[in-house]
């Protein structure tokens, strides 16, 4: 059943059970997000584009408020519950609303076997190769909803907006392990143009890239 839903549209996607770490600074914001924390209402995060905003996105509650801030800006911890899909947006208000229809997977037939274990794996050495200080992808291979920890590690929204809307746990885990190598694969050909640039050497497009 569709509800109206208030929208808080961010450079990020909102996955189920994820928590999200939010600097939240504009006053509409922190209008709407002060009112959740104390009641436990839901808010939906969606993509921001250019001039627009993704058709599907994930509501989420805040868990705790772990900065305050002088100027009245404060830090949360919020976590994604319920997928939904944007039917028609409203802007009478000074936050964007939504009628929001939610929904959840299709599938009923269980996971391929292997398919969990081959998606930690790569995802592991995605997390090692890119060197960097965001914790290791650490899931339990029993969790129905395995592609919504590790997809994160894949650090590119328009394949996280897919993972989001993907109706199908089988189909995300079969993305994951399809697209985690070829993104470590971009992800290394960038840094070294970015190295032959500052020494004024050049490079080739790999295939498939």
């Amino acid at each position: 059943m569709a509800r109206l839903l208030t929208l808080f549209p961010l450079q990020l996607v909102a996955l189920p059970g994820n928590a999200l770490a939010l600097h939240i600074f504009e006053p509409r914001y922190r209008e709407l997000v002060s009112e959740a924390a104390v009641t436990g209402e839901e808010f939906g995060i969606v993509l921001a584009k250019d001039e627009s905003i993704a058709g599907a996105g994930c509501t989420v509650i805040v868990e705790s408020i772990t900065q305050r801030y002088p100027d009245g800006r404060f830090d949360i911890i919020a976590r994604g519950r319920r997928r939904f899909n944007i039917l028609s947006v409203n802007d009478d208000e000074e936050c964007l609303r939504a009628e929001a229809e939610f929904f959840g997977d299709d599938d009923v037939e269980p996971v391929p076997p292997g398919y969990r274990m081959q998606a930690l794996r790569v995802c592991i050495d995605l997390h090692t190769s890119l060197a960097d200080d965001t914790p290791a992808p650490m899931a339990d291979l029993a969790d129905p909803e395995l592609s919504f920890r590790l997809a994160p590690v894949v650090r590119d929204l328009e394949f996280l907006d897919t993972i989001l809307r993907e109706r199908s746990e089988t189909r995300r885990l079969k993305l994951i392990i399809e697209t985690a190598p070829k993104y470590l694969e971009r992800v290394r050909y960038v840094e070294k143009m970015r190295r032959a640039a500052s020494t004024n050497g050049s490079g080739h497009i790999p295939k498939g890239v």
